[in-house]
């Protein structure tokens, strides 16, 4: 089975949706809410676990993972005693390979402009 593409309409922005979509693009403006959700991506991960992998200090660690989860970017889930913390949905890292992909095309266009000096 295939997966379809999901069908998206064009909205008009209004003024409460740009509002909504720039709170989602702040949360995304900090490298190590960036570092979190690029870690969460093969799967999901403790405190303990993302701490280990991300080298932020548990207390720093979970303001961020707070954010991203008010955002809608990370789900969570109570087993025991531990928390686990894990993509809410893999569209938000759709967003970064945008940007990376702009970054190395204007990367690519700025040396080209300086060797041809």
């Amino acid at each position: 089975m295939t997966s379809r593409p999901r069908s998206r309409t064009k909205r008009e922005p209004t003024p409460e949706l740009l509002a909504l979509v720039a709170s989602r693009f702040r949360a995304l403006a900090e490298p190590a809410r960036l570092a979190i959700l690029h870690a969460l991506e093969g799967r999901e991960h403790t405190v303990t676990e993302l701490v280990e992998s991300t080298g932020l200090g548990q207390g720093n660690l979970s303001k961020h993972l707070q954010q991203l989860h008010a955002c809608g970017f990370v789900s969570r889930r109570r087993e025991g005693l531990f928390v686990y913390y894990a993509l809410a949905d893999k569209d938000v890292l759709a967003l970064c390979e945008i940007m990376c992909n702009r970054l190395e095309t204007d990367l690519g266009a700025s040396h080209k402009i300086v060797a041809a000096r």
